[in-house]
């Protein structure tokens, strides 16, 4: 018997002081028993740390008074609907759904379209001043609303636009553009050139090359900038009670307004509308929800 032979028959029979007969060895990148369950206790510690406050906000809306709040506990034996009924049949409800939705869908809208001309632009063509270009719309973030707000309010009194949805949907897209502009600059710079010269070898012109080829692989982070426009307008208070003056062309950020009296707050309404207005934008959110995580973490890759 060779050498050879003896060596490997003395390496088969031995056997791992720390393996236990009967153990299953664990993979590389496997956790844990313990770290299985520490993390889906943080991970459910989480979850419930960022539900609380909207199944907090929902209980209230079910309280019949609007004091209730200041004695939760009593609202659990006589909760009731009337709050929802009262919001949907002898408020303006659906004029502020209807004024959100045209001003947050159209600052969508024309939000991304200019955000994405203006990435693709940045990222593919190199025009005198491209680099300026783009810190100035970085620049622009920096000023705070108070400040705007005179020069815009002169701006669209002298364009005729007070308290109408486009003169709103101009402003909201002042701070939706730079952003948005900055991300889709970043996601394109990650699609390959080599994508637009076959575009061109195939005969088409560049704005051809950008719409039949570049967009639909550019869907995540045109999600993100959507979302971001749609909340941008959804949410915002300060230039939509200032520019639009009629009570029918609110918007529900500042429709939830009018249930703050001088004296009081009609906290179970309020509560109640909240709960409505988070409707729609979780409708939104999720029709985007599948580009978002993609687009959030692509577009951060080049600058």
């Amino acid at each position: 018997m060779s050498t050879t032979t003896l060596q490997s028959s003395a390496s088969a029979d031995e056997v791992p002081t720390d393996a236990k007969p009967g153990r299953r060895p664990r993979r590389r990148g496997e956790n844990s028993l313990a770290g299985t369950i520490t993390s889906h206790s943080i991970l459910t510690v989480a979850s419930l740390v960022a539900l609380f406050p909207i199944g907090w906000l929902v209980y209230l809306s079910l309280g019949p008074d609007k004091d209730d709040y200041l004695h939760p506990g009593r609202i659990f034996g006589k909760m009731t609907l009337d709050n929802y009924s009262f919001v949907l049949q002898h408020t303006p409800f659906f004029d502020w759904l209807w004024s959100t939705l045209v001003v947050s869908l159209g600052t969508t809208f024309i939000g991304v379209l200019v955000a994405a001309t203006t990435g693709y632009a940045v990222s593919r063509m190199r025009f005198p001043g491209y680099r300026k270009f783009m810190w100035v719309l970085l620049v622009t973030q920096m000023f705070p609303v108070a400040v705007l707000m005179v020069p815009m309010y002169e701006i669209l009194s002298e364009l005729q636009l007070i308290d109408n949805y486009f003169g709103l949907i101009l402003v909201y897209c002042s701070t939706a553009v730079p952003y948005c502009a900055w991300l889709l600059k970043g996601y394109f710079d990650t699609i390959p050139f080599e994508i637009d010269e076959a575009g061109r070898v195939d005969g088409l012109s560049p704005f051809g090359t950008f719409a039949r080829l570049i967009l639909p692989l550019a869907k995540p982070g045109l999600a993100v900038a959507a979302f971001y426009s749609f909340i941008t307008a959804f949410g915002e208070v300060a230039f939509a009670s200032t520019f639009m003056l009629s009570d029918t062309k609110y918007t529900f950020a500042v429709g939830l307004q009018s249930f703050v009296s001088e004296h009081d707050a009609q906290r179970n309404l309020m509560a109640a509308t909240a709960v409505l207005v988070a409707i729609p934008v979780s409708a939104f959110f999720y029709l985007v929800q599948k580009n978002l995580v993609a687009g959030l973490t692509a577009g951060g890759t080049k600058g």
